[in-house]
């Protein structure tokens, strides 16, 4: 009868200890956001509120899961436990379809999801232009986001402002002569809105979004094949 590889075993379980290390890591990050005073202001700003606690919950559930799955692979690599192998195999199956699943709703959805931004961005323009208290948040960000990017308002340019144009100091201010500039109350601001250029951020994120979920497909792969050919190794001894 064939014996179990040491090579095997003991590459399953380093794979499988950083694979815990990760979920701990994540864990720890999402728990200390979700609790952190300075977070909790981020958090509940009016328009970020349920997304972004949604988000931290599901990054909470994905490190918990990870640890869990990772414990498994480690001790079923050591005991040498065809149980505990076997649940960690269906466990990471689950998570790469889910992946998988959500890649392709997110191809299928594409356009709807285009829609629902060019949307949220029509939204957020009336808090440029409000004087409540609850806006200034994103009005600050706003303020950062046109210096680094060189654009003005989200639709409409340095009109999104409204009556807030006054209120922060070098507003839009056009330093850059190699970008297109106007005249908006005699300022001379940048003439392109940011829409384009919020676009092209969360094209640029969504990328390395899927450059890390293809690399993780990878990992889980070789996860999969480990446990199985460990699996098997243990049954035939």
């Amino acid at each position: 009868m064939a014996g179990v590889s040491g090579c095997v075993k003991y590459s399953m379980f380093t794979f499988n200890f950083l694979f815990w290390l990760c979920g701990i890591l994540i864990l720890a990050l999402a728990i200390w956001v979700r609790v952190s005073s300075d977070s909790q202001e981020v958090l509940n700003s009016t328009d970020l509120s349920s997304s972004s606690y949604v988000a931290v919950n599901i990054l909470i559930a994905v490190g918990a899961i990870i640890m869990i799955l990772g414990f498994l692979g480690c001790c079923g690599a050591i005991k040498e436990s065809r149980c505990m192998l076997l649940l960690f195999f269906i466990g990471l199956l689950l998570i790469l379809l889910l992946q998988v699943a959500a890649g392709i709703l997110g191809a299928v959805f594409k356009s709807e999801s285009d829609r629902i931004i060019n949307e949220t961005l029509r939204e957020n323009t009336k808090l440029l232009s409000t004087t409540e208290e609850s806006a200034k948040q994103f009005q600050q960000a706003m303020v950062e986001f046109q210096k680094e990017f060189k654009c003005c308002g989200l639709i409409n340019g340095a009109a999104d402002w409204g009556n807030n144009f006054q209120q922060y100091p070098n507003l839009c201010e056009c330093l850059d002569t190699q970008r297109p500039c106007t005249n908006y109350n005699g300022k001379l601001v940048y003439q392109e809105p940011c829409i384009s250029s919020i676009r092209d951020f969360l094209v640029k994120n969504l990328i390395i979004v899927i450059g890390i979920a293809f690399g993780l497909a990878v990992i889980e792969i070789l996860g999969l094949v480990f446990s199985m050919v460990l699996y098997c190794q243990i049954g035939n001894k």
